[in-house]
């Protein structure tokens, strides 16, 4: 089927808002789908982070009045084209002019509301999708209020929604009361196979029960997930839709990170001529005041800095990893044990490791060419795109083989020579710490590094299969 018309449906994309790994792929799929012909359309919020540079050129399309509740609530919608594809921006200030994102105490209302306005905003852009592509809880309860309220008009009758997990473990819970007082949808609903969640309403399972079709970001997370461990009490529903879920793995935008022409390096560089990337190690260790010495291997670690992406594991063996002759920088916000961990390390071992407490996207691309190993130890992880950056710019991935990370890291074998990087399976720190041993054996010998460094950057890490794959699901929708 040519040319479907897909509203993506999401909470944040680069470049306008971002937290987390959703905003890169809601960023760079549309344009992968574009580019195969299809109509792809994007809608987020208005917020206030956007850039002045984009919202200057927004167009006023129009605004109606949306219920949410009891409330009638202004609706703006705004547009813009961005690297070809149409973006729709819906406007409250009430609800996303604040300074985050998340986490405000009305969060149910705040989504609510942009649900319900994605719905009620399509007749009048004039834009009648065949799919909606919902995301993450934020945008989950869709495929309920088309299914409890909307699809009895002719409008909205043929319109089918396919319901994206990025990460289980949030799923916006929130008090029963949230169901009649907010969303207007039908108590018959409120039960274990509807929103009910330990006498709460969960957004999340929601999209799992009512979504005509679901995904996830990886092969693996999609059997992860079935299982008591990784399910978050939501197995038993995606058991009960196995049928209907499907693993596509994220792609990156490999034309805004491609080492041979990202401005934002020290040096650019390609997989025929890796001088760039010493250049860039060189100055990195340099701009962050480590030791500069070309035979020191430099890890890095980008993330989140949380229990999910491993950080009790790294906290338990720091103290052998600082034994070793290697650097450590870390760049990444969270959880204040972690944060103050790095922060007192670094003060201990200046020369050593590196602790940058905050995020910064060209610090984060340096750190991805300049260093030899890219850590990442995660508990569980739907997809994780720093592996793929990381690999991308030459850099060889040490990691947990668990969702994504066991789709798109290969351990490497020296009997063979096959694989582009360096696992441990075992949710353990001393096996990691193994791992990362072994790994610095390897980096002393050139010749097998050099293959690993080539083999990193070699492989395809665009959306091109995998956008070609949400097609397909679209295609399914249909018919």
């Amino acid at each position: 089927m040519e040319n479907m018309r897909v509203l993506l449906a999401s909470s944040e994309a680069v470049p306008f808002a971002k937290t987390g790994g959703l905003a890169d792929v809601a960023g760079s799929l549309p344009p992968a789908l574009k580019k195969l012909g299809q109509d792809i359309r994007l809608i987020i919020p208005k917020y206030k982070c956007i850039a002045s540079e984009y919202t200057g050129k927004m167009e006023k399309l129009g605004e109606i009045m949306v219920n949410v509740g009891w409330r009638r609530q202004y609706c703006g919608v705004f547009k813009l084209v961005h690297n070809e594809v149409t973006v729709y921006f819906i406007d409250n200030e009430y609800y996303f002019k604040r300074d985050g994102l998340y986490g405000y105490f009305d969060q149910a209302e705040q989504f609510v509301f942009f649900c319900k306005a994605i719905i009620e905003v399509l007749p009048m852009i004039g834009f009648k999708p065949d799919v909606i592509h919902c995301n993450d809880w934020q945008t989950a309860i869709i495929p309920l209020l088309l299914k409890d309220h909307y699809k009895r008009f002719p409008f909205y009758a043929s319109i089918k929604t396919l319901f994206t997990i990025h990460n289980l473990s949030y799923q916006g819970v929130f008090p029963e009361q949230v169901l009649p007082d907010l969303t207007g949808i039908s108590w018959e609903y409120f039960n274990q196979w509807g929103v009910e969640f330990y006498g709460g309403v969960n957004f999340m399972k929601a999209g799992l029960a009512f979504a005509d079709m679901l995904s996830t970001v990886s092969t693996t997370y999609v059997q992860e997930i079935k299982g008591d461990f990784f399910g978050e009490n939501l197995n038993g529903v995606l058991n009960s839709r196995a049928s209907s879920l499907y693993g596509i793995l994220n792609g990156i935008d490999t034309i805004e990170n491609d080492p041979a022409t990202d401005g934002r390096l020290f040096a650019n560089y390609d997989v025929n001529n890796l001088e760039g990337k010493y250049i860039n190690k060189r100055m990195l260790q340099q701009s962050l005041g480590l030791e500069e010495d070309p035979e020191m291997p430099v890890i890095s670690v980008i993330s989140r800095l949380v229990d999910q992406k491993g950080f009790d594991l790294i906290a338990c063996v720091l103290n052998d990893m600082l034994q070793m002759d290697i650097q450590i920088v870390v760049l990444g916000t969270g959880e204040y044990k972690y944060e103050e961990m790095f922060k007192n390390t670094s003060a201990a071992f200046p020369r050593k490791v590196s602790a940058n407490i905050r995020y910064d996207s060209t610090l984060a691309q340096r750190i991805y060419a300049g260093s030899d190993m890219f850590l990442m130890p995660s508990l569980f992880e739907p997809c994780g795109l720093g592996q793929l950056f990381s690999m991308r710019y030459g850099t060889v991935p040490i990691v947990r083989e668990t969702g994504g990370l066991n789709d798109t890291v290969k351990a490497y074998q020296e009997s063979t020579g096959e694989g582009n990087g360096f696992t441990f399976a075992n949710y353990n720190a001393h096996d990691m710490l193994y791992t990362i041993r072994r790994a610095v054996s390897f980096y002393h010998n050139k010749q097998v590094w050099n293959k690993l460094i080539t083999k990193c950057m070699s492989q395809d890490y665009s959306w091109d299969k995998s956008a070609s794959q949400y097609v397909e699901l679209y295609e399914k929708l249909q018919s």
